[in-house]
């Protein structure tokens, strides 16, 4: 996981931001809407209490219960701090978009075997107080090396999606 609360390797104590979406509530299943097969339309997310040091912040989606190990469904950086939110399959015009692990860039929908327990999907936003400095393409190591140490603030929402 890219955003475990409070383990980012910082020594700062990090700010709680809330992280929400219209479309399912924590820990509850995620609408077809939003999936793989349906054409990989991000869901709707709206975060709020950004500490007022933030200068950017990222967004992550992952999946740990892949049968290959963690999958990084969504890696986005570069967004305004002032920015709350993204609405449904939106892109935001000043963010950068990582390469998901299909190998594209933006956001991949929930995918998991046919016949396996439903997967948890982390959605994840965190506040950095330093630019990551992260390019078009990076994947979620560079985001990890990236953010080490500027995490200021983060929230998680988890929805589960099964086939």
């Amino acid at each position: 996981m890219c955003i475990p609360p409070g383990s980012v390797g910082t020594t700062r104590v990090m700010h709680e931001m809330e992280l929400r979406s219209a479309a399912f509530t924590d820990h509850a299943p995620i609408p077809d809407d939003y999936s793989h097969d349906a054409g990989d339309v991000s869901p709707p997310l709206e975060w709020e209490d950004v500490p007022d040091e933030a200068v950017e912040l990222v967004l992550v989606c992952e999946d740990p219960d892949a049968p290959t190990g963690t999958f990084s469904h969504w890696l986005l950086a570069g967004i305004p701090p002032e920015n709350d939110g993204i609405d449904t399959g939106e892109t935001i015009a000043d963010a950068t978009a990582g390469r998901n692990d299909y190998g594209t860039p933006g956001y991949g929908g929930p995918h998991p075997p046919v016949g396996d327990d439903p997967h948890r999907y982390f959605f994840r936003v965190a506040a950095l107080g330093e630019p990551s400095g992260l390019e078009p393409g990076f994947t979620i190591d560079d985001l990890r090396d990236a953010i080490e140490e500027k995490v200021v603030g983060a929230g998680t929402l988890v929805g589960t999606f099964g086939r």
